[in-house]
């Protein structure tokens, strides 16, 4: 079917607007917008065919003349992002379901291979007013803002997307989790044993990190992604740990880092101290949660029983480098599924003697855990210091040190 032939069947299903017709052909490099493309179509084919020429009147059919309303809908989006920091956005339009199978039925009947669909255009315009209104510029990969048209309600959703930011922190007090922790006998609902906080522990490295930025950034939420996570017990010292910060519906976007980096320093002084990069995007939460770099511990063992220093280094001799067959240790066994891992560590040494045992420094592959590479957990974790040793072994203190990241982002 040539274009004219094309161009015939189209204007014989009833009357159409010049957007719509153009969309038909809308992927065809013709130079033009739809609606210039339609009347040079419908003007080609009356000279063609020797018959009067006859402009678009009354109701298009398939659009029911929502291409009149383009302005209109930038206005309300407008309206709607009153209050609301952002430099970028796009549109997104929900189509009625007749309007959509309307089009279809056009596409599949003439099998047409070039036609572009209803919510593409209304996208497009619309966002060319958008843009004209505020001066911002619309953004197909990552906008800030996205705004729904529904155009069978005649309404305007808004979805501010999130805020992300990188960095590492230190935590430089034990007994804080990395994240909020549900009470486990209220599941956050509030009762006597959580003081009806809805919480298991009062604060968290989250939250520490995450009022701050919510305040500044006038969020509604702060989520935080960790490169792995240490032991509550455990402080976070050294380089610190990578993290990549999330922010929920954030209505200010502009914050200066080394701002909100003071911010959360003063906030959380003497708990948590984080050293702030840069701002970042969603794909780094999945590259920094999916990271297997290497960590290093610095652990204070107790060993039960006299122990020469040639016995201890000959045991960490034989634990430095040999698989460590891991069963999930019984601590975390409630939250991780049953099975059997294989670890290595790649180093460790003996550091010196303090009264309550011996200072150890471990380098880990990630995943592997160092409380029962030393505890044995009661044969699940093998070869362990407690196993070669022939006597029981405990981490009574652990700090991690060092986290590597292999990437970035």
């Amino acid at each position: 079917m040539d274009l004219m032939e094309m161009t015939g069947a189209i204007l014989a299903y009833g009357e159409i607007c010049d957007h719509c017709l153009g969309r038909m052909v809308g992927k065809r490099s013709f130079g033009l917008s739809n609606d210039q493309r339609g009347n040079a179509l419908r003007v080609s084919y009356a000279l063609s065919h020797d018959v009067p020429f006859h402009p678009h009147e009354g109701t298009c059919w398939i659009c029911q003349e929502v291409f009149i309303s383009t302005e209109e809908w930038a206005r309300k989006i407008v309206t709607e992002l009153e209050g609301i920091e952002y430099r970028t956005f796009l549109i997104g339009t929900r189509v009625p379901p007749l309007m959509a199978e309307s089009e279809e039925m056009v596409w599949s009947d003439l099998s047409l291979s070039s036609p572009e669909p209803l919510k593409s255009e209304m996208n497009r315009e619309v966002g060319k007013a958008v843009s004209r209104l505020t001066g911002k510029e619309a953004d197909l990969a990552y906008p800030d803002i996205l705004a729904i048209l529904d155009l069978s309600t005649g309404k305007v959703e808004i979805q501010v997307n999130p805020l992300f930011f990188y960095g590492r922190y230190r935590k430089l007090e034990r007994g804080i989790p990395q994240t909020h922790w549900d009470c486990r006998e209220c599941r956050g609902a509030g009762c006597e044993r959580c003081h009806f906080t809805g919480k298991m522990y009062q604060d968290s490295v989250e939250e520490l990190i995450g009022r701050p930025a919510i305040e500044l950034c006038a969020a509604e939420a702060a989520v935080l992604h960790g490169a792995g996570r240490e032991d509550i017990d455990a402080r976070m010292i050294g380089t610190g740990r990578p993290f990549v910060m999330e922010l929920v519906r954030p209505f200010r976007r502009s914050i200066d880092l080394k701002v909100l980096e003071e911010a959360i320093n003063g906030s959380a002084s003497g708990r948590v101290e984080v050293s702030l990069e840069r701002w970042t995007r969603r794909g780094e939460v999945e590259t920094i949660k999916s990271d297997k770099g290497h960590k290093k511990y610095r652990i204070l063992v107790e060993i039960e029983g006299p122990l020469s220093l040639y016995e201890l280094q000959s045991a960490l001799k034989a634990l430095k480098g040999a698989t460590i067959y891991q069963r999930t240790p019984q601590r975390v066994a409630h939250r991780r599924a049953d099975k059997v891992r294989e670890r290595h560590a790649t180093e460790i040494s003996y550091l010196g003697e303090e009264e309550d045992g011996y200072v150890l420094e471990v380098t880990g592959e990630a995943g592997l855990y160092i409380k029962e590479l030393i505890s044995g957990d009661n044969g699940r974790t093998r070869p362990s210091l407690t196993e070669i040793l022939q006597r029981p072994a405990r981490v009574s203190r652990l700090d991690v040190v060092q986290v590597e990241r292999t990437r970035e982002e």
